[in-house]
Formats: structure tokens, sequence, C-alpha cells
């Protein structure tokens, strides 16, 4: 066979792959990579059709209360990032993440038990288990991880775990890996979690599983009546700390501290990545015998690269700054009740209570994606939350304050929302 005869034959197989879904009907070899094309196409076109399409929008300058955007013009306020304390950018944070490149280099090439270990990972999970004022720590690559990596090592088939219906989906994919038998409790509903509770009394170990705060509704977890319950029937207590590590309760230890069970909740998940110092990284605080049995059976443990050392270190020198003064999560609640008062005197419909997390509702997906496309215009930065984020029917622009943000920057962003509401017929 000649090439020209060979490069002819492949031609018309190629194109099939290459066409839209007309190409199903292509030879045998090719046919399911089309008909799974057609199959992607089509879910992105209802996608889009819902008005659920999630845009990513480019950012050309570091994280902070002011950033850059590409294609906007100008001075843009940040008001969606998870960058609760500001710490994102703080120059000691910088520093100490500089340094650790320049002393440990980019990365391990390992996971920790083999060879990536350094003297910097332990004295973080060292300070982090003091911050918490827990026995021991481990560190993950995120908190998806450690969410991951916690319930199919604590838990067995005789055990139960017992998760509100609302918890973040980390922790939802974490509990399907475990062989625990499971019962869902309505959110935040104590009489619900007793029935669950009562449900299952045969169970040799038993785990009561709630974010400590909600992240799409900012909502604060009952933990002193969901602790009184697990008390009263003999169960565990673990919460997701992601959205309060750094800045809830009065020297930023987190719900727990806030609502004073530290010494009643027994396993806290949290992150790195958010409140202390925003790069990358999750961990367990607990019971030692726990996180040593973690460290020899957590899957996402034993299977992922050692957290980078710059990253540790921005990690390690935020958590310091906390230890060392409770001055910026103080800070904290005015902000919060500046921007919710306002916003709520102006008629918008803000959920959550007191938190940072200020959803400001919608409804509708379309709407909350036109409105931040409008927000962005006036200059300030904020994302529409739809499906499957939030339920259907429960879009919303969720907004976040942050310790950086000025009182300046927070009545800039409540004029931008007025404006944008009243264009499109949210308020008068």
């Amino acid at each position: 066979m000649s090439l020209r005869t060979a490069v002819r034959g492949l031609r018309a197989p190629l194109r099939s792959v290459l066409q839209p879904c007309a190409a199903a009907n292509a030879s045998r070899p090719y046919a399911a990579a089309a008909q799974a094309r057609c199959v992607l196409e089509s879910e992105l076109d209802s996608i889009r059709a819902a008005g659920t399409w999630k845009g990513e929008r480019v950012i050309t300058s570091k994280q902070g209360p002011h950033i850059s955007v590409d294609g906007s013009t100008g001075d843009i306020l940040n008001f969606c990032a998870n960058n609760y304390l500001g710490l994102s950018s703080h120059p000691e944070v910088v520093k100490a993440g500089i340094d650790a490149l320049q002393k440990y280099g980019a990365g391990l090439s390992s996971v920790r038990f083999i060879c990536g270990t350094q003297s910097l990972h332990k004295i973080l999970e060292e300070k982090l288990a003091q911050f918490h004022e827990r026995e021991d720590c481990i560190l993950y690559a995120s908190c998806f991880d450690a969410n991951a990596g916690l319930f199919e090592v604590l838990l067995g088939p005789d055990d139960a775990v017992l998760s509100d219906e609302l918890n973040h989906a980390s922790i939802i994919d974490g509990i399907r890996l475990c062989r625990a038998k499971r019962f869902r409790y309505k959110h935040m509903d104590l009489n619900d979690l007793e029935e669950k509770l009562k449900e299952s009394q045969s169970s040799r170990l038993r785990l009561v599983v709630t974010d400590g705060v909600f992240s799409m509704d900012g909502d604060v977890a009952p933990l002193k009546g969901i602790c009184g319950l697990a008390e009263q029937y003999g169960a565990l207590v673990f919460i997701d700390e992601c959205h309060a590590t750094g800045f809830m309760g009065a020297r930023g230890r987190g719900t727990d501290e806030l609502l004073g069970v530290m010494d009643k909740v027994h396993i806290v998940n949290s992150t790195l990545g958010k409140a202390l110092g925003g790069a990358a990284g999750g961990y367990t605080v607990g019971p030692k015998a726990l996180i040593e049995l973690l460290r020899q059976r957590s899957r996402p443990y034993l299977f992922s690269n050692s957290l980078p050392p710059p990253v540790v270190g921005c990690a390690t020198r935020a958590v310091e700054l906390l230890l060392a003064s409770n001055e910026i999560a103080q800070s904290m609640a005015a902000k919060t009740m500046r921007f919710r008062n306002n916003m709520t005197r102006a008629g918008f419909t803000i959920s959550g209570t007191a938190h940072p997390i200020c959803p400001v509702m919608l409804g509708d997906a379309r709407l909350a994606s036109l409105m931040a496309d409008d927000m962005l215009k006036l200059g300030v930065y904020v994302i529409g939350f739809s499906y499957p984020v939030v339920p259907k029917g429960k879009a919303r622009i969720r907004v976040q304050i942050s310790a950086a943000h000025t009182d300046e920057d927070i009545d800039r962003a409540v004029d931008a929302f007025i404006q944008t509401g009243r264009k499109h017929g949210v308020i008068s």
C-alpha cells in the first residue's frame, strides 16, 4: 500500500472524530469517542442554556481587597475571596514563603513517609495542634483530601456516621468512601439529629459530622446542642472549620471556641487555603492515636506529595501571627455588620447571621450571573452562585468580607449593589 493510499484511508475516520455529533456514525474504532463527544457537548449546551455556566475571570495581580482583572480597567474591589484575614499577600507571610523556598527548595518530589517530611512540616503541625488546643495534627494537600482520608480510616461497618444534609461536598464524598452506616439529619435540626442518634444506638462508634460554618449561607452550626446530644448518646463530634479557622471566636480558633465547646469537639478538619495564608493545604487535628492511625492508613496522605515548602512557610507565619495576637480576627465583626446592615436597609435579602459570608439572595441563576457581570463594570468583583453549587432556585451572589477591607471599600460595594439591584428590579 502506498503512503498516499494509507493517508487517504485515515482521513475519513479522523474527520469523524473532529466533527460534532454527526460523527456518531463513524467506523467502530472511533464511534465510542464520537458518541462521548456528543454526550459532552449536549451537557455543556444544557449548562449554557440554564444560565449556570461558570466562566473564569483572570486576575492579573496578587490576591487582595484590591485587584486587577483582565479585560477591566482601573482598581477592582474584590469581595468574593476566602482571604478572610487579608493574609494572602501579607508581607510577613510572603517573606516566609520566599525564605522557605530558598532554604528548603520548591518541593519534595515524594510523599511524607518515603522522603517527604522536612522539619518545617513538623513545626507547622505542632503549631496547628497548639492553635486548636488538640493533641496532634496531620497535614494534607487540601482539606478536601483531609475529609476524603478521615472517615474510611476511623469508621467501619459496625459504626455509624450522622451527617448534616447540607454538609460540604468533600464531607459527603469522604463519607461515601467509608463502610459505616449512614444517617443524614435535617439541616441544623437538633430534633432530627436526636432521632438519628436513637436509631443508631446499636453501633460501635458514632460520629456526628457537621460544617462549623456552612459556606453557601454563612450559618453557624448549633454546636452546643450537637455536643450536648452527642454526650447524652455517647457519640463523637467532628467539625469542618474551613470557613471559621482564624477569625471565629475571641481568639480566632473557630466555631467551637465561639460557642464554648472546644473541649467537646473531638476532631477538627480545616484548611490553609483560606484565612491562613490562602495558598493550599488542609489538616486534621484531634487525639494523637487518631492522627497516628491516619499517618498509617489515610490514602490521600499516603499517596499525595508533601506540601511544598513555600506553602508551609507561608502558613506557618500566618499561624504564628494569630497565635501572637487576636487583633486581626476581632476586626471582622464590625466590618461584616456594616455590610449586612447597609444591604438590608437597601432592601436586599442577606442570608446567614453574623458571618463574613454574606449571600445576597436572588433566586434566579441567570439574574445572579448578569448582576455579577454588571457589578464588575462598576469596579466590584463578585460571582453568582447557582446550581449545582447551591440548590435550584437558591441562586445568589456570595459576598465575603475581609479584614483588609476598609469602610470605604464596603460602602462602595453597597452602592454598586444598589445601582445594579435597581437596574434588574431586585430593589426599588
